[in-house]
């Protein structure tokens, strides 16, 4: 049964831990998809992962699309998330006409990040029958603005603006929020403050949902951060290795406290 966005709710509701990942083509999508994963990212992070960069900031749209029409090949349940690249949602007129895109390449969702300086876009997104999901904390597209991938919310007055940009966002519509890199304990605190659902990513394992970036999962990251976990190692293939990530994530043994920042 396709998962929606009222699944992903649902599951909150009754305190069920669902697990996400990012993908970029047909075969992993199929094979993450057939392992039960709840959701699929393709996310920014091609950038590192599939181009070789340094970073987020030199994905297109067009390279977005063309990855999200890949991934939608190879998925028959799981829910498809694409993020909106750098620049590309600047404005209202542009994040309408660049999810547009995303949304025609097979997207059920697009992902924006930051605060709620993007209330009125992610208002006028979902008036147009087009799903958000924020990300806040350590936004990789913020990177030259932090000063490198530094943990985001450990003093009291950044975890106060986390928390009130969480509450923004969803009044603004967003179903859902991604949190990358914030102390476990405020990652426990946004999840029982905010409505909908809050995957985290480097926030420890309190947060409603998990999202790794596959490469990571895998194992096939050169120097992997300290928030992820190589899950194939402990198993005999790709798909057994997916199962063991939703496994792990659903009884709260992954993250553990070893992959979360205090």
């Amino acid at each position: 049964m396709a998962i929606t966005v009222r699944t992903l709710q649902k599951l909150k509701n009754e305190h069920k831990k669902f697990a996400t990942i990012t993908a970029y083509d047909a075969t992993f999508a199929r094979i993450f998809d057939e392992a039960g994963i709840s959701a699929i990212l393709v996310g920014d992070s091609l950038g590192n992962t599939i181009q070789g960069g340094s970073s987020t900031l030199g994905v297109t749209t067009k390279d977005i699309a063309y990855h999200t029409k890949c991934v939608r090949a190879g998925i028959k349940n799981a829910l498809l998330i694409a993020d909106m690249p750098f620049m590309s949602y600047a404005n209202v007129k542009d994040a309408c006409k660049n999810a547009y895109k995303l949304m025609q390449a097979g997207a059920n969702v697009v992902k924006l990040e930051g605060g709620a300086h993007l209330c009125e876009t992610i208002t006028t997104l979902v008036q147009n029958g087009i799903p958000v999901c924020g990300h806040l904390g350590l936004t990789p597209q913020s990177v030259n603005v932090f000063g490198g991938y530094l943990v985001q919310g450990r003093e009291e007055e950044q975890a106060k603006k986390l928390i009130d940009d969480c509450l923004a966002l969803e009044k603004a519509g967003a179903c859902m929020i991604v949190v990358e890199c914030i102390p476990k304990a405020l990652g426990k605190a946004l999840s029982e403050t905010v409505h909908v659902p809050i995957i985290g990513i480097g926030a420890g394992n309190e947060t409603d949902g998990q999202i790794m970036v596959m490469h990571d999962a895998l194992g096939l990251t050169a120097k992997p951060p300290k928030f992820t976990k190589d899950f194939l190692a402990q198993s005999g293939n790709v798909l057994d290795a997916i199962r063991l990530y939703i496994k792990e994530v659903s009884d709260g043994s992954f993250p553990n406290d070893a992959h979360s920042f205090n």
